[in-house]
């Protein structure tokens, strides 16, 4: 069976990718997948410091991760490594990596930097390019659109499936990626406007800080869909934190 390969984006920065890429690894491993954790570009991370990867590992537990280009400054990524002197990352070079770790792995995540549409290199392309060179090369990525829950995330979740779609990319779902503990009016009525602004299910909803809980495993299956490896309901969930 060949791997599945999932691309994490954003509907910004600070969204929750990198715990939602964990979430789904730790998922993964507990129904008996081998899994690999993919960072295409890694910015506002110094030399031998941890990154993103480094914290997807220490929730989800054992799994292959790899980087392919770091960049001191916490910049957009070709902006990054024009101020660094440092090579562009290709779309090519991303496909090639992805290749090699489907090869030997059942499910590749691929996480990316900021938005959809964040620029790697001076000519404009993006994670959705770096996604078409994967699929062009014969693998069938598909799409995963972390957002946030409050106002003013429908505009952007609703752009970057347009942008998607005009890319002939498939968006599996989208996930939340900090359920607040306390959700107004606008993150519950948008539990059931996500789905519709995106044209695709909502597969999750990770609490507010859940990269430091106790029992990370437990939350990652009770907070995911089964199309993520979880338990989570969308119906339930919705019907649990319904408006007033």
């Amino acid at each position: 069976m060949s791997a599945r390969i999932l691309f994490v984006t954003g509907t910004n920065t600070d969204v929750g990718k990198t715990v939602a890429t964990a979430a789904i690894a730790s998922a993964a491993l507990q129904g008996g997948l081998k899994v690999a954790a993919l960072k295409p570009g890694q910015t506002g991370v110094a030399p031998g410091e941890p990154g993103d990867l480094a914290e997807v590992q220490r929730m989800a537990g054992e799994l292959t991760i790899r980087e392919l280009v770091r960049y001191p400054e916490p910049l957009a990524p070709d902006t990054a490594a024009r101020r660094a002197g440092m090579p562009y990352l290709s779309p090519a070079a991303v496909a090639e990596a992805v290749a090699e770790l489907a090869a030997t792995h059942d499910l590749v995540l691929v996480e990316g930097a900021g938005g959809l549409l964040v620029r790697y290199d001076d000519e404009g392309r993006t994670l959705a390019d770096q996604a078409q060179a994967v699929r062009a090369a014969g693998l069938n990525a598909e799409v995963l659109l972390v957002a946030s829950a409050g106002l003013g995330t429908l505009n952007i979740v609703a752009l970057s499936a347009e942008a998607l779609a005009a890319r002939e990319l498939p968006l599996t779902g989208v996930l939340v990626g900090s359920w607040p503990s306390s959700p107004g009016l606008a993150d519950r009525c948008n539990l059931a406007d996500l789905p519709r602004s995106a044209g695709a299910p909502l597969l999750g909803a990770l609490p507010e800080r859940a990269g430091a809980a106790e029992d990370f495993a437990a939350l990652a299956v009770a907070s995911l869909a089964p199309e993520l490896g979880g338990s989570w309901d969308a119906e339930h969930f919705a019907h649990v934190h319904r408006p007033e």
